[in-house]
């Protein structure tokens, strides 16, 4: 399933990303980066 995730680069947002993931999903993460880090998107395609 494709599945947004609002506020993908935020703490909740990438962990549930991550699980996401982890769960066979297709995820697109959508995020403005005003109070995250911007490199959290690379952190969870590590994982």
């Amino acid at each position: 399933m494709r599945i947004v995730v609002t506020g993908g680069a935020g703490y909740i947002g990438s962990h549930t990303t991550a699980l996401l993931l982890e769960a066979g999903h297709d995820v697109l993460i959508l995020d403005s980066f005003a109070n995250a880090e911007t490199d959290v998107p690379d952190r969870v395609a590590a994982i």
